[in-house]
């Protein structure tokens, strides 16, 4: 059930990407599918009846979930936030230079210098 869910959010970022001619909207919509693929990878990693890898006296290797895809996704919020606040600042610089955040608008005022 897990998957669809990610799907449907892929799906969603996919669409913004391909229709907003607004930069935003077109952050917001990478950033949709960044959270969608940390999902699809959580749920890759989870099995059912399994431990939490955290090792006790009374736990064995063999009742372990594999701890790796925790690890990756992990490390891939902290490169999705990071993408996110440089996109955020190009952004800021972008509104300060063409006073808008319409693809169209800037490719006419660019046209005209």
């Amino acid at each position: 059930m897990i998957y669809y869910i990610a799907f449907i959010l892929i799906g969603i970022g996919i669409y913004g990407i391909l229709t907003q001619k607004n930069l935003f909207k077109f952050l917001v919509s990478l950033t949709i599918i960044d959270t969608a693929i940390n999902i699809f990878i959580i749920s890759l990693g989870y099995i059912e009846g399994k431990d939490v890898p955290i090792y006790s006296q009374y736990t064995t290797v063999a009742n372990f979930v594999d701890p790796l895809p925790q690890a990756l996704v992990l490390t891939a919020i902290v490169i999705g936030v990071g993408t996110l606040a440089l996109g955020a600042s190009l952004l800021i610089k972008v509104y300060e230079k063409y006073e808008t955040l319409e693809v169209e608008e800037i490719a006419a005022k660019e046209a005209k210098e």
